[in-house]
């Protein structure tokens, strides 16, 4: 399957008014036929992705940004961990954004991300990121006050759109750069959270991973997907697009989005540095020096 049948590529804010997340299914039909067969083609996509670090880090011109995005236990880490798992380690690098420290909250809501933004060569990914602004701080507005926004700019029908053109302003001028953003949402359903939550407290090695506030978010769930849904029309581009990843099965999602970061790096058309006439003259006397 190709990634425009397994994963709503939302390309246009502006085609977007009427887009619902409903539209977008959870679960489609797997990608592969068992076990050994989803090793193997995951195994083949992380080979290639692995020569086109390599292709990226050598021509030194695009740096490469994966946003991901998702209602609890709908699987970012596990697809970071088997997608990345091909990756050179030290042209990458993987940042999780959490509760805001004192110093990130005396400054702008897009500062702590900025500070981990990938250089020209590299890839850099975001578990969660600064649309958590838009989203947990949305459904969770009491948030605001522990941000010192001044009481003028605290109008709640513009604060929102504000903030969406922000991000939209940061994304344009780092795509101007040459920073290419993948952005995904894992479209998990609610009965397979369900899941993997009871997974979670049956399994003792999984017990760390649950906490009472897993339970407590779950019951704005329907706030939730009202964000996600505004956020993603809000903040969808042409050259900025996100990708909405059925996340049901966390194999299809991890195949998906191994599609998606090849065919986003193979667009670039990177070529490694070419030597001009008087660099391989002097390659070849380095060649000589070395021989003796």
């Amino acid at each position: 399957m190709s990634i425009k049948t397994t994963a709503f590529k939302i390309q246009n804010a502006k085609n977007t008014e009427k887009y619902t997340l409903n539209e977008c299914p959870t679960n489609i039909a797997p990608l592969y036929h068992s076990k050994k067969h989803y090793k193997k083609k995951l195994k083949k996509q992380v080979k290639k992705l692995s020569k086109l670090q390599q292709l990226l880090y050598g021509s030194n011109r695009y740096s490469l940004l994966l946003i991901f995005q998702a209602m609890d236990a709908a699987g970012k880490d596990g697809v970071i961990r088997h997608v990345m798992s091909g990756i050179n380690p030290q042209g990458c690098q993987v940042t999780s954004f959490k509760h805001p420290s004192a110093v990130e909250l005396e400054h702008d809501f897009l500062w702590r991300t900025n500070q981990a933004l990938p250089e020209r060569g590299r890839i850099g990914v975001f578990n969660r990121s600064y649309y958590e602004e838009v989203l947990i701080v949305r459904v969770h507005p009491e948030i605001l006050e522990a941000q010192k926004i001044p009481v003028d700019n605290l109008d709640k029908d513009d604060l929102w759109e504000e903030r969406f053109r922000s991000i939209n302003n940061l994304e344009r001028h780092l795509y101007n750069g040459g920073t290419r953003i993948i952005k995904i949402f894992l479209h998990l359903s609610q009965d397979e959270q369900q899941s993997r939550f009871i997974a979670r407290i049956d399994n003792p090695n999984k017990n760390w991973k649950f906490t009472d506030a897993d339970i407590q978010e779950r019951k704005f769930w329907p706030e939730y997907q009202k964000a996600y849904q505004e956020c993603l029309r809000a903040t969808s581009t042409s050259n900025n697009p996100w990708y909405v990843v059925p996340a049901d099965d966390k194999k299809n999602a991890r195949l998906i989005v191994a599609k998606i970061m090849h065919k986003t790096l193979k667009a670039l058309n990177m070529n490694y540095p070419i030597s001009d006439e008087q660099r391989k003259l002097d390659l070849q006397l380095f060649k000589q020096k070395l021989l003796k």
